[in-house]
């Protein structure tokens, strides 16, 4: 797994892939979809698919695939390595968020939840590798598989609660997710001059301790957190308005538009001047007629 892509920039999402095997392109195939880190403050979220010819099923299920929260951070690694020298029958697919292109997304004007980008994200492999049955774990179940069976006719969707542990497409998928994730936190590359960072942050979880003194500890009261950090989850904005500097700013008469380009007789500010636009071309404000 080449993570370079994305570390050459994390402060954007990417998508990484595997080859798609020969065999795939010619038969019938499943598609698993699972996710990784969707409710850290810390570090990216990634999306993982996985797929392999109906006709395989048994041989991946031999693997010993099972769900990546089950199981060691050795154990995953040892797995990823297992599908990936099944290349000539098993394929994969990454697309990596990047704290900072959460956080934007969630805080922009027009709002963007985790959900939709969530669906948006599992949307987009599937149309990258298509034309599969595929299985994935989601909630609220029908509605979802809902959408994707109108999105993708002529495909079967199975949606299911924890169909990480129930189907090893899935499985696999988890662990391809989890394994990208494992390592970019690990190999995460600071862009911001914290000197040498304390990488004891913990789970990454809002409620762990020790993730929380980390989020202490690199607060910046000016500047607020590195692009590790998800601005947009509540633990690091509740955070940011207890101890970061506040804002000020002076508070300023209302002024009637008008006032922006000449300033009445009997106006209240001496000082103003006419824009150039209106004096160049002998302009008077109404009010002055």
């Amino acid at each position: 797994m080449d993570l370079s892509p994305f570390e050459a920039d994390n402060s954007v999402s990417c998508r990484l892939s595997s080859q798609i095997p020969d065999v795939c392109k010619t038969e019938d195939c499943c598609l698993g979809i699972d996710e990784a880190g969707r409710g850290p403050v810390l570090g990216p979220m990634v999306y993982g698919i996985c797929f392999c010819p109906v006709s395989k099923k048994e041989d991946l299920k031999n693997l010993k695939v099972a769900d990546s929260k089950t199981l060691s951070e050795d154990e995953r690694e040892n797995l990823f390595q297992k599908l990936d020298e099944s290349s000539s029958y098993v394929g994969w697919a990454l697309q990596i968020l990047s704290p900072n292109t959460i956080s934007t997304s969630m805080l922009q004007r027009t709002k963007y939840n985790l959900n939709a980008l969530s669906h948006d994200t599992a949307i987009g492999l599937v149309q990258a590798i298509h034309s599969f049955p595929f299985w994935f774990t989601v909630l609220p179940v029908s509605k979802y598989e809902e959408k994707l069976s109108q999105r993708f006719p002529g495909i079967t969707v199975t949606v299911r609660p924890k169909a990480d542990s129930l189907f090893p497409i899935v499985s696999a998928a988890s662990i391809c997710a989890k394994v990208a994730r494992d390592r970019v936190v690990k190999g995460w590359k600071f862009t911001e001059d914290l000197g040498e960072v304390d990488t004891d942050y913990g789970s990454g979880y809002p409620n762990d301790p020790k993730t929380k003194a980390w989020l202490l500890k690199y607060l910046d009261p000016v500047f607020g957190y590195p692009q590790f950090v998800r601005f947009s989850w509540s633990t690091a904005q509740t955070l940011m308005d207890s101890k970061a500097v506040k804002k000020s700013a002076r508070k300023q008469k209302n002024k009637s538009m008008l006032s922006y380009f000449s300033a009445a007789n009997g106006s209240d500010d001496q000082n103003h001047q006419t824009h150039r636009f209106f004096t160049d071309r002998k302009l008077k404000s109404p009010c002055t007629l």
